[in-house]
């Protein structure tokens, strides 16, 4: 039998600022750009203050490059 070494998972609270994002319908299509690359993603928005909050397994460049593709440029808070 072999042994397997398994990682440690870590969840990474990643928050950007996305000027582009104007309502909630900006925010579900920001929300869903994300799930694509993490499904058990956790995705807070807030269009008045332009403020996006993620609870993510996936890299911070994976998902500021996955918003970006969904036609919102991020930057860091």
């Amino acid at each position: 039998m072999k042994v397997v070494d398994r990682k440690k998972i870590e969840i990474m609270t990643i928050q950007f600022k996305v000027p582009k994002m104007a309502c909630s319908a900006c925010g579900e299509t920001i929300t869903k750009a994300v799930k694509e690359v993490d499904p058990s993603a956790t995705v807070q928005t807030d269009p008045k203050t332009k403020q996006v909050e993620i609870e993510t397994l996936a890299s911070k460049s994976a998902i500021a490059q996955a918003i970006t593709a969904a036609g919102y440029p991020v930057s860091d808070r």
